[in-house]
């Protein structure tokens, strides 16, 4: 007796993740709402409630928007619409993102571990104070309210700086606008900003102590933590 054929495979429809509805769903209300460029979003508890979600999921939805580009979030405003783009071309970005950020975060940890190694061996007393500025820049925005996104940024280029290789600074700057997206991902998750401040002190302190191997390891364990967020998971 022959056997009954299966048909073709149907590949399985792949379920939309939860910030993908939640971003869906931001869009859609940004389009009942008529909301256009320059035009600021409810604060985040009256968004929060209005979508039936709590303020945390909220932000992370946020953070992609503003990864993407489609809102700018400013410390003391909010988030304001920088353009309002459909539904399946932003999910598309968030998919496209959420694949480039294992290879960000390989690239980070292979150059910037091999940067704050060279900095703790090359270092000078200019070198520091600039580290040093950077963390003290970055504290002074986190207390103000703000993520630190500047301030994150001024410290990771004083470490390149400090290497004093000119051909991993390079490197480093080819890709400075992909690891905007991890910066911007990874501040946004509830208490990262502080918890990247105590680990840019170590990172500094090894670098002042010209200890290579101690520089290393607290970058790569500083890489780490700030590559734990939401869209990997």
């Amino acid at each position: 007796m022959a056997k009954k054929s299966e048909g073709p495979e149907i590949s399985r429809v792949s379920r939309p993740r939860l910030y993908e509805q939640l971003v869906a769903q931001l869009l859609d209300f940004i389009a009942a709402a008529e909301l256009g460029p320059g035009d600021l979003l409810p604060a985040e508890r009256d968004l929060a409630e209005r979508l039936g979600v709590s303020r945390a999921t909220l932000a992370q939805a946020l953070v992609a928007l503003e990864v993407l580009g489609v809102i700018d979030v400013q410390h003391g405003t909010g988030a304001v619409l920088v353009y309002r783009p459909n539904v399946p071309a932003v999910i598309k970005g968030l998919r496209e993102h959420r694949s480039r950020l294992p290879e960000i975060v390989e690239a980070r940890s292979t150059l910037e571990v091999k940067l704050a190694e060279l900095a703790a061996a090359r270092r000078t007393d200019q070198d520091m104070r600039a580290i040093d500025a950077a963390i003290d820049a970055m504290a002074e925005e986190v207390a103000a309210g703000s993520k630190g996104a500047r301030g994150d940024e001024l410290f990771h280029q004083a470490v390149t700086a400090a290497a004093h290789s000119a051909v991993l600074g390079q490197l480093m700057a080819f890709i400075a606008e992909m690891i905007l997206e991890t910066r911007l991902e990874s501040l946004g998750q509830p208490g990262r900003p502080e918890q990247s401040i105590a680990s840019h002190r170590k990172i500094a302190d090894a670098i002042r102590a010209q200890d290579a191997k101690g520089a290393a390891a607290a970058m790569m364990a500083h890489i780490d933590m700030v590559s734990d967020v939401e869209l990997l998971k």
